[in-house]
């Protein structure tokens, strides 16, 4: 069965779909031995040979998806080029062997739940801004919002590239002046929590991520990672199967503007 090349690129584990995208359009991937730039460009499985980067990919052969809570300091990547730690180095060596990678991002200094997985293609449905999945994060910030603040960011503020989406901002408790918020977006922008609160006018001081989709972050420590359960990997898997039903009946919700 052929399948397209940006899929099965997913399907090994290299990448989430978008990502494999670009790497096919950077010329790193060959199909028998020729350079392929068509992310559509279809492969089988049991005959053609697909390298990136000069390394043979092959689908993966048994799914994992593993939650980290991750610490202040490291880098959401694979691999970093100047040295940095990287959330990889928190993963225990019995899955080395899986090449997983992040699903999303967060910032060095942002802590909290991280997905790690093979799975490409649930990867892409649960990051892509299109599905808009929840992520909900306990947010830091200097001072304490007025009511008409909070009203603000959860109708949408206006950002550098462009109006942020509805949100649900509520206050969890106020200490020594400051406010710890809970944030629920649905979108994936570059550090868009805090430049949500600078724009509001009350910087972050620190940020969690302690949700995402149907993953709970719960009382994993720091550093320490988790196997999901097996109702947490049906419910994770059905946005994958909702993300792609939408996506071939062509009734996906569309992305606003800017996001």
């Amino acid at each position: 069965m052929q399948i397209r090349l940006a899929k099965y690129l997913a399907q090994s584990g290299v990448a989430s779909r978008r990502k494999a995208e670009e790497l096919i359009g950077a010329g790193l991937v060959q199909v028998n031995g020729k350079t392929v730039r068509e992310p559509g460009r279809k492969v089988d499985p049991d005959c053609d040979r697909v390298t990136v980067a000069g390394r043979e990919v092959a689908p993966a052969q048994e799914l994992i998806y593993l939650v980290l809570h991750k610490p202040a300091g490291y880098v959401t990547t694979v691999r970093d080029p100047w040295g940095r730690p990287t959330v990889m180095d928190l993963v225990p060596e019995k899955y080395a062997r899986f090449r997983l990678f992040p699903a999303g991002r967060l910032d060095q200094e942002t802590t909290g739940l991280l997905l790690l997985t093979n799975d490409g293609e649930t990867a892409l449905a649960l990051t892509h801004p299109r599905y808009q999945v929840a992520k909900v994060y306990e947010a830091l910030v200097k001072g304490v919002p007025r009511a008409g603040t909070l009203r603000h960011l959860r109708r949408g503020i206006r950002l550098e590239d462009g109006p942020t989406l509805p949100a649900k901002v509520d206050i969890l408790r106020i200490e020594e002046g400051n406010a710890t918020l809970k944030i629920t977006v649905y979108e994936g922008r570059k550090r868009l929590i805090r430049r949500m609160c600078r724009a509001a006018g009350h910087p972050v001081l620190a940020l969690k991520r302690v949700a995402m989709g149907p993953l709970a972050l719960g009382d994993l420590p720091a550093g320490k990672t988790r196997v999901l359960r097996a109702a947490e990997v049906k419910r994770l898997l059905g946005i994958g199967d909702l993300a792609g039903r939408a996506k071939r009946e062509g009734v996906a919700r569309p992305e606003k503007e800017g996001s």
